[in-house]
């Protein structure tokens, strides 16, 4: 099973999971939805965008079945990232984790 990994706001999530789909604000400000190739990637993204955030989760997004297109594209950076060009279908988020934040406002993840 191949994954990628989006991070959101818990709240996102949780009233968007109901409807069978979720669009991050992104999809209608750029056109996709940002996700991360593993989550070495995402927790730089958690450290760089949200510093100390506690409400964030992460979902790990399940290619196979991934409805909407994918695209793997170079940031600003040039490093690559995965873009979801459409809105993500529940079924295809097969985990939902909380991202943790340490004593120092690091960002983890628990297994």
């Amino acid at each position: 099973m191949a994954l990628i990994f989006h991070l959101t706001y818990k709240e996102a999530w949780e009233s968007a999971r109901p409807t069978g789909e979720y669009a991050a604000p992104s999809l209608a400000e750029e056109g996709f939805i940002h996700c991360s190739k593993d989550i070495p990637q995402l927790l730089k993204v958690a450290a760089r965008l949200y510093p100390g955030e506690t409400a964030l989760m992460v979902l790990d997004v399940d290619l196979d079945k991934l409805t909407s297109p994918l695209k793997h594209e170079p940031s600003r950076s040039g490093e690559i990232y995965p873009h979801i060009y459409g809105k993500l279908n529940a079924e295809a988020v097969v985990r939902e984790r909380a991202l943790n934040v340490d004593s120092d406002g690091a960002h983890y993840l628990e297994d």
